[in-house]
């Protein structure tokens, strides 16, 4: 019997090519290191300087080392939606859709379709509350008034539209499907978990009303953009040989509305289609918390085991009524059901996280479960990215902490997943749960050898020395796969570009933030908070965005460092050239490497300068800002090393 499912490795040719590639850095990795360890200087700054050198240069390549694992394994799966019609059309298994909304000012919900409803929406959003006229439609809004709060409020569940009832049809006569709203109690004395408790009762209230053996999750700022996607995503659960063993199927995070040349790198093609496709290489794709299908059992807390095999089981309609369906469900949606449970721990979603749906990902397939990521041709579903870089550096913040805190407890994949999922999936977990300290390496090499250029302190091997040469090789040897490997992944050159300046800023901002805030929460003088990424733009600032102009708008902390090691790179590169060339403070060929270092940066910073100095508009960076860039920088320069 044919599969439902195929899955396809990478070309021969291809891996032989990274292989080739990445034995050949290793071995220059090697050397760069050797290098450093045998030139140590005696003494001065330049000892300093060349020990914070080896230790960032050192943290690079093993960060390198574990990247490699998730391009070591690539497989891509395919779906056979029209054999899974042949065999099970009238078997197919209900589907649950969790929708979650944190806040209808900051998220605002997609719909696309039908008019009424956005006109609706967008009412509702505007003047922060329902009107009369549709309150009385539906008792669940009649329980929202003046004594109750977002924070503080009963469970509120409603049976909108019962999919039993043969009258609920649609214009065109077709069933509807069952429509649930429920608002899961709050009080002020009861931590409500953030998003993972507003699943966990989704799943509970669900698994009362309808309880689907699949459930799929989404955000309220996204949409379907194929039809087909639910039937794709059967496919993998009902396939006779390994459906049993999949806990849920992960589709990649697609955006509706991005730049020409991806401007914030939100779509990060690389990403979709090489790191997260390698981890599903290993069975061990990783859980994103949205646009992802899960089998109902396993995100309950179920083991793997063989007998959960029968996902398309016949089930016996629920015979109570909608009254009796909504009090059951109220209970399940209460603040107390969940106290001396499992729910936050075992069952459901992971209390404690930022990232919640990352380390619950872990823990299922630390259980026995595989998963699988599915990265359609067409995207199954679209939402809303950020269009300013200060929301997109909010969002980066907030991943880059949570997956660090993952690092640091008992989650850490190289502990946790032991002997429970392969070394390559442990290792290309850690892919994305290193990113917070990447902050330290990066922020010293933009900042530490510019600053020994202005002093004419050399820290890279001489041009004619044979030590250049793997420093000459990496350097170019990476940056060339990376523009093969984005490209062939359907980057442009520009959208490459785009993502190299990203990397830098959300490294030197976000990351180090993320880094920051899980250090002191370590220490236990802070706990994790929950920041919502705002999607709602003006006009002014969406036009910009169309143009590829970046928006910056505010005196953030963040655009301050960001404005500094732009100036302080500019006012290096200027300063150790006349220092080079009219002060002979050493041959121009010690210091090379330096100089192309801040000559890239001052070629990233572009778009920085453009919005210090030159524009007007409203997404330009504040005299503030400007002039705190230039003291820090200055300060920054005159520093003894």
């Amino acid at each position: 019997m044919e599969p439902l499912f195929e899955t396809k490795k990478e070309l021969a040719k291809a891996k032989f090519f990274h292989r080739v590639y990445a034995a050949t850095v290793f071995v220059g990795i090697c050397l760069i290191l050797n290098y450093r360890l045998v030139n140590f200087p005696r003494g001065g700054g330049r000892r300093r300087a060349w020990i914070g050198i080896f230790m960032a240069e050192f943290f690079l390549s093993l960060f390198w080392i574990i990247s490699q694992s998730v391009r070591w394994n690539v497989k891509h799966n395919l779906p056979s939606k029209e054999r899974l019609s042949l065999r099970y059309e009238e078997k197919l298994p209900g589907v649950d859709i969790l929708v979650c909304t944190a806040d209808p000012i900051l998220e605002p919900p997609a719909m696309k379709q039908y008019e009424d409803m956005k006109i609706q929406i967008e009412s509702a959003t505007e003047k922060g509350s329902i009107s009369e006229e549709l309150r009385s439609q539906h008792k669940g809004f009649l329980e929202w008034d003046h004594k109750v709060s977002k924070q503080n409020h009963q469970p509120i569940v409603q049976i909108i539209i019962d999919g039993r009832d043969t009258n609920a049809v649609d214009n065109e006569g077709c069933q509807l499907p069952t429509l649930v709203y429920m608002a899961r109690e709050k009080r002020p004395e009861c931590p409500h978990n953030f998003k993972a408790g507003a699943m966990n009762a989704l799943i509970r209230v669900s698994s009362e009303i309808s309880n689907g053996p699949i459930i799929l999750n989404l955000d309220c700022d996204m949409y379907a953009n194929d039809a087909d996607a639910i039937r794709e995503a059967l496919c993998f659960f009902m396939d006779e040989k390994r459906g049993h063993e999949i806990a849920f199927v992960q589709h990649p995070q697609c955006f509706d509305i991005i730049s020409e040349n991806d401007l914030y790198g939100h779509y990060n093609l690389v990403e979709n289609q090489v790191e997260l496709a390698g981890l599903g290489g290993y069975d061990a794709a990783m859980y994103c918390g949205t646009a992802c299908f899960h089998r109902r059992d396993s995100l309950s807390g179920a083991k793997y085991s063989y007998d959960c095999r029968n996902i398309n089981e016949a089930r016996n309609k629920d015979k109570r009524s909608v009254d009796e369906l909504e009090k059951a469900s109220k209970v399940l949606a209460s603040c107390s059901y969940e106290k001396d449970t499992q729910w936050g721990r075992e069952m459901g979603l992971v209390y404690g996280y930022a990232v919640e749906d990352v380390v619950t990902g872990l823990t299922i397939q630390c259980r026995g479960w595989k998963s699988m990521h599915y990265n359609p041709e067409r995207p199954a579903f679209l939402g809303l990215a950020p269009v300013t870089l200060d929301n997109s550096l909010v969002q980066i913040k907030r991943w880059s902490e949570g997956l660090f805190q993952i690092f640091f407890s008992k989650y850490c994949p190289f502990i946790y997943g032991y002997g429970k999922i392969k070394l390559g999936a442990r290792m290309g977990y850690c892919n994305y749960l290193l990113w917070a300290p990447l902050s330290l390496p990066t922020l010293f090499y933009v900042i530490v050898p510019p600053v020994c250029l202005l002093h004419g302190i050399s820290l890279f091997p001489k041009v004619t020395s044979l030590w250049f040469i793997p420093f000459a090789y990496v350097f170019t040897t990476k940056t060339v796969y990376s523009i093969y490997e984005s490209m062939s992944c359907g980057y442009t050159l520009k959208s490459w570009w785009n993502f190299q300046r990203m990397q830098i800023i959300r490294r030197a901002t976000a990351f180090f933030f993320g880094f920051a805030d899980v250090i002191i929460e370590q220490l236990g003088l802070s706990q994790t908070a929950f920041a919502i990424t705002a999607k709602v733009v003006t006009e002014d600032v969406l036009k910009r965005y169309e143009q590829e102009i970046m928006e910056f708008g505010s005196s953030s902390v963040m655009f301050t460092i960001i404005a500094t090691l732009a100036m302080l790179n500019l006012l290096s590169l200027i300063g150790g050239l006349i220092n080079t060339i009219f002060l002979e403070f050493g041959a121009l060929q010690n210091l090379i490497s330096q100089i192309i270092l801040c000559g890239l940066m001052i070629l990233v910073s572009v778009p920085i300068y453009e919005a210090l100095f030159l524009r007007r508009d409203k997404g330009c960076l504040p005299f503030s800002v400007m002039l705190k860039s230039v003291v820090f920088a200055s300060l920054a320069c005159l520093m003894p090393l």
